[in-house]
């Protein structure tokens, strides 16, 4: 973040500067225990906690200021009034913030501005972005998911004007969320990856999902590049919304493309990587052949960066660099996969292809259920315990997801429904006794993350 005095900072934020302290500020967090000195501390309301309870702390720990929309809770609860700037909306004033902070760092240093979103693959191509970018000088990426309405202003905040690139993930749970977002950062380039069955419930059809991706492509800058996925229909026919579109393919009919693609017993993908008349052998650092479209999405965003085919080959050997999404590790005769921050049928399908495909010994799936899915949402989860037994898996351990147990329970599966967490942690503990190899995956809410921490704690 661009240093601001709290008057600035107010006058951005749309607040009244009266009163208000001579101090200055030069980031922002959302969490009190982050503040090391001279934040600015965003009191949000969440599920558990409500930040304004922690604006006394916050500033107790060095924080320059306050922004809150409930200035008499944080008051009560010890904050200096100087310190306060009051807005209707806490999330709105921090968009707005964002917005200001980045039109700032342009006029200073203009930044390349990256933005991707898909229903799947979103944080691991932001990853291989934020690797394959780096040549280019100090690149600023969210960790994890940091991509909706609080965390993308979060990212763009620590933006200054020495940013070379800054790279933004993008998400969605209803149609207008990407229009919102791209206001607050619009785009130099702008990736769509896929269009699939995340959140459909909220979407209410896959024609909204594709409406709702589209407007990543809406929010790209005047002059500035949409990179879309050939192989997708839905995302290659948004080229129509785009003043310059390049094309990628895993399949090998776009203009950035991969040729000879060949999956090796590690999981890992090598291929020929082709940029019009250039080409470079590539080893994704990555597990599983769906990785193979997510790098070639970053091999097209780098190339119209600048970089040539054989550095950007060089540079597509990095492992996963957020948690709990095809983390592979091992401990003895076992091996186990780590998939589990978030599910839709498309990724379960490719977490369970990758269980076929890694390891020996039995094959166990640890599923949670996929969540959002709307109508069709047995069918989803009974088609997965049939494709569970086509895959030649031998046991699911199913929390909380009646349909895909009944279904791979047909199929001849031995199948476990655990009552709870605890539960599922110790048929894990049963199943894998003799080692093999074991799939943790489900959409966030049934923390099948916090099983797969259990066990490396216990295991490592």
């Amino acid at each position: 973040m661009i240093e601001r005095s709290l008057v600035e900072i107010a006058t951005d934020a749309g607040a009244d500067t009266a009163g208000l302290a001579e101090v200055a500020a030069r980031a922002a967090v959302v969490d009190s225990r982050l503040v090391t000195g001279g934040e600015i501390f965003v009191a949000t309301a969440g599920e558990r906690t409500n930040g304004n309870d922690h604006a006394a702390d916050a500033l107790a720990r060095g924080a320059a200021g306050v922004l809150t929309d409930d200035p008499d809770r944080a008051i009560a609860g010890g904050a200096d009034r100087s310190r306060i700037i009051s807005v209707p909306d806490v999330v709105a004033a921090l968009g707005r913030l964002a917005k200001a902070n980045l039109a700032l760092a342009r006029r200073l240093g203009n930044p390349l501005v990256v933005g991707v979103t898909g229903s799947v693959g979103k944080t691991t191509t932001k990853d291989l972005l934020a690797h394959v970018l780096a040549p280019r000088g100090p690149i600023i990426a969210p960790p994890g998911s940091f991509n909706n309405e609080i965390g993308l202003p979060l990212t763009v905040l620590r933006a200054d004007e020495n940013t070379a690139t800054l790279v933004v993930e993008m998400g969605a749970d209803h149609v207008g969320n990407i229009d919102y977002l791209t206001d607050i950062a619009p785009l130099d380039i702008g990736i769509v990856l896929a269009v699939a069955r995340a959140h459909i419930g909220g979407f209410g059809s896959l024609e909204n999902v594709a409406r709702a991706k589209s407007e990543l492509v809406t929010g790209i800058r005047p002059g500035g590049l949409a990179i879309l996925n050939a192989d997708d229909p839905r995302v290659a026919a948004m080229s129509r919304l785009a003043e310059r579109v390049t094309f990628f393919s895993a399949t090998g009919n776009g203009d950035v493309a991969a040729r000879n693609v060949d999956l090796g017993e590690d999981g890992r993908a090598s291929f020929d990587l082709v940029i019009g008349a250039e080409s470079a052998p590539v080893r994704l650092g990555l597990i599983g052949a769906h990785h193979v479209s997510n790098a070639l999405a970053a091999a097209a965003c780098a190339h119209a960066a600048g970089l040539s085919a054989g550095e950007i080959a060089g540079r597509l050997d990095a492992k996963a660099a957020s948690p709990h999404r095809m983390d592979v590790w091992r401990s003895g005769d076992l091996t186990v996969i780590d998939d589990a921050y978030n599910a839709n049928p498309d990724s379960m399908r490719a977490g369970i292809a990758a269980l076929a495909q890694l390891g020996e010994g039995t094959k166990i799936a640890v599923l949670g259920a996929m969540l959002e899915l709307g109508e069709g949402s047995d069918e989803e989860h009974a088609s997965l315990g049939r494709e569970l037994a086509d895959r030649g898996i031998d046991t699911l351990i199913a929390h909380r997801a009646p349909a895909l147990a009944a279904a791979a329970a047909e199929a001849g599966l031995k199948v476990r429904e655990p009552a709870d967490l605890d539960e599922a942690h110790a048929a894990v503990i049963e199943e894998i006794a003799g080692g093999g190899t074991i799939l943790f995956k489900g959409s966030y809410g049934s923390k099948m993350w916090a099983l797969a921490d259990r066990l490396k704690e216990e295991l490592c």
